[in-house]
């Protein structure tokens, strides 16, 4: 039994200790999402165009992370809307980012890679350098929504007398909490991942100029920079969009059950 195997046992295990029936069908919705991915990689090796591909398949992948999620059907419906209208700003931004940046392709430090394969591959990687920046950015998005989302309605539901204004307020100060842990969990995640290839930058003793132009650390921080600019939109259009539902229907918002 290898590593991956037995981390992936102990991941299903540990979900069914904590969530129950919940955290079986929050790993059946990891396991479709992997293979959402792979049915993506596939349809673009085939010669289907990326920009027509990657917008179906994140929206895919949007609603399998948070319709396998619990909570209220009007919670869900609203992160949907809201992580669904920041994905198509995200892919915009992605492709301006590509665009400006040139940050298709491979480096000098990816000679070694390149030695002995066919550089005739058929495939544009401008377009695989933007399915990475929005693919990356889909589950923070998701998770900022859902949480500010959530929170609201708690707080409408347990605040019975609560006006449009407070509502408001309150959600400005949820959304300050999660903006901050949601942003330092993508710069440490960033940063961690890039460690090795920061520590080899060092022992070449690039320069300034060199360090600030690496195209596999620019590429990493772009990233890293429109998960943040996700995030951030996220949370503003979230909470809008329960505000607008509130100032609409009142405490009528809540009459569904939890599920």
């Amino acid at each position: 039994m290898n590593a991956i195997f037995l981390l992936i046992i102990l991941l299903l295990l540990s979900l069914f200790a904590v969530a129950g029936k919940q955290g079986l069908l929050t790993f059946f919705g990891l396991f479709l999402n992997c293979l959402l991915i792979f049915l993506l990689i596939t349809l673009v090796n085939w010669g289907f165009a990326p920009l027509v591909v990657l917008p179906i398949m994140a929206i895919l992948i949007l609603s399998v992370a948070i319709y396998l999620s619990a909570g209220r059907q009007r919670v869900l419906s609203i992160t949907w809307q809201t992580s669904v209208l920041v994905l198509f700003l995200i892919l915009l931004l992605a492709y301006l980012a590509e665009h400006f940046g040139h940050l298709q392709g491979y480096t000098l430090e990816n000679s070694d890679e390149l030695e002995g394969l066919s550089l005739a591959v058929g495939i544009d990687f401008s377009n695989l350098a933007i399915i990475v920046m929005v693919i990356s950015a889909l589950g923070a998005i998701a998770e900022a929504a859902m949480a500010v989302t959530a929170d609201l309605f708690e707080v409408v539901e347990r605040t019975p007398a609560i006006t449009e204004e407070n509502l408001a307020k309150q959600g400005r100060v949820i959304g300050s909490q999660i903006l901050g842990t949601a942003i330092n969990t993508l710069f440490f995640g960033m940063l961690g991942a890039n460690i090795p290839l920061l520590v080899w930058f060092f022992r070449l003793h690039y320069s300034l100029a060199e360090f600030l132009n690496g195209k596999l650390l620019i590429f990493e921080i772009i990233t890293m920079l429109l998960g943040m600019i996700g995030i951030l939109c996220a949370i503003t259009l979230a909470i809008f969009m329960v505000e607008r539902a509130f100032k609409k229907e009142g405490r009528n918002i809540l009459n569904e059950s939890d599920l």
